[in-house]
């Protein structure tokens, strides 16, 4: 199981390299909710190895309202910008 961790861990860097060298406000959002995705995955991770589920709860809620708000402005701003441009 700590390996697994440390292999999120590792791949946790693809996205933050995406988000860096993204021009696009659309691609950087979506490499931010990845990242809050794997973060999420690892939180529930540990909580299963020290057998503590208020940090699990912790993970759930980022799962399911996290993510979500953060496409919701990812889509936003896509919108805006399609309208500035026409």
């Amino acid at each position: 199981m700590t390996a697994f961790l440390v292999i999120m861990l590792l791949i946790l860097g693809i996205p933050l390299y995406a988000a860096w060298k993204g021009e696009h406000i659309w691609s950087k959002m979506l490499a931010f909710a990845s990242i809050a995705t794997k973060a999420a995955i690892m939180i529930l991770l540990v909580s299963v190895q020290r057998d503590d589920w208020m940090i699990g709860i912790v993970g759930i809620i980022i799962l399911s309202v996290g993510n979500g708000a953060l496409m919701l402005l990812a889509q936003i701003l896509r919108r805006l910008r399609d309208v500035a441009n026409l």
